[in-house]
């Protein structure tokens, strides 16, 4: 417990001290996300706090005994996530280049890690090839859907802090505890915790896509660590990351609907509704962290607990915050 704490406290003022010392540089390097008509905020503001995150991340991604040498191999995902994220933010990169790093990343990940356990999704073949792409897409779409849900201020550090704690406490009560695992999810909450102190609003520095696309593709890959390893069903981080996926598929999904170039950015997420609606960017992030600690978790937890109606709890978790997300007006055109 002890050690457990240290990490996360450790991990925390790392993260605070390291992108304290990125804005300053920022500042310097005039490496600013100048407001357009997309924005959220009316001045500039530094760009790329999240290598605040990656670097007190990082040494504890190299070390962790996950097994089998995959705390190098998900370090090296990580790494090249990043750094293709930390190029966009400084001088921007063409889209398809970015996802052309997602996709060797991913799928490096899902074959390298294959000895740690075959892949099982519901209505699958165990560990068949289709299992492996359908995981592969659903990791790209998680490093992307971070990325897009990082449009307001202290959302995506205070989501990541959920999920990581999250997935750490139903690792704790699935009985099959992974210290690897288990040090990862809280150093990856303390970093996030510690860049939030610069990030909650108003934001005195932003993410970027250096902190978005690592966060995602850390917290996609080693929920599929956790289940190959067979100490956590896929179930549950799907419940925990509910509010992430249902903003993003929905507004995907109608904008597609409508003929729109959905790759191109915009600002219609449900999210981005609500806070031009309530006027505030802490509102929304405190009314999401309460839909994930009042609804999401609890639902996650009931997985664990009684794994064989998991799914049940997925869709009971689901269909309120679909819901939600568009009565918000996620995906509605302006």
């Amino acid at each position: 417990m002890t050690e457990s704490l240290l990490r996360f406290v450790g991990s925390a003022v790392a993260a605070a001290v390291l992108t304290g010392a990125f804005r300053w540089f920022a500042m310097r390097g005039r490496l600013l996300d100048y407001p357009n008509p997309r924005s959220a905020h009316d001045e500039p503001v530094p760009l790329g706090g999240g290598v605040g995150i990656v670097l007190a991340c990082f040494p504890f991604l190299l070390l962790a005994p996950i097994g089998e040498g995959a705390a190098g191999i998900i370090a090296a995902g990580a790494g090249a996530v990043a750094l293709v994220g930390f190029i966009d933010d400084r001088r921007g990169t063409p889209k398809w280049v970015r996802l052309l790093i997602h996709v060797i990343a991913v799928c490096a990940l899902v074959v390298a890690t294959g000895n740690l356990g075959p892949l099982e999704l519901p209505g699958l073949p165990t560990g068949s090839l289709v299992a492996s792409v359908v995981m592969a897409v659903a990791l790209v779409w998680l490093i992307n859907l971070y990325n897009f849900m990082d449009g307001i201020d202290g959302l995506a550090a205070t989501e990541t802090i959920f999920v990581s704690l999250g997935l750490a406490l139903c690792l704790h009560l699935g009985g099959s505890p992974s210290p690897g695992l288990l040090a990862i999810y809280l150093v990856t909450a303390g970093s996030s915790l510690g860049f939030l102190l610069w990030n909650w609003p108003p934001a005195r520095i932003f993410m970027g896509d250096v902190g978005s696309g690592f966060l995602g593709f850390l917290i996609g890959v080693l929920a599929m660590v956790a289940h190959r390893q067979g100490a956590l069903s896929l179930w549950v981080p799907a419940i925990l990351l509910a509010v992430f996926v249902s903003d993003t598929t929905v507004t995907l999904l109608r904008r597609m609907i409508r003929g729109e170039k959905w790759h191109e950015a915009h600002r219609l997420h449900g999210y981005q509704w609500l806070s031009r609606r309530l006027g505030s960017h802490g509102t929304v992030t405190v009314l999401v962290s309460g839909v994930n600690v009042l609804w999401l978790a609890p639902n996650a937890v009931a997985a664990v607990l009684l794994p064989q109606h998991a799914g049940l709890f997925a869709l009971l978790a689901y269909i309120p915050v679909i819901a939600g997300v568009i009565a918000a007006g996620a995906g509605r055109s302006e």
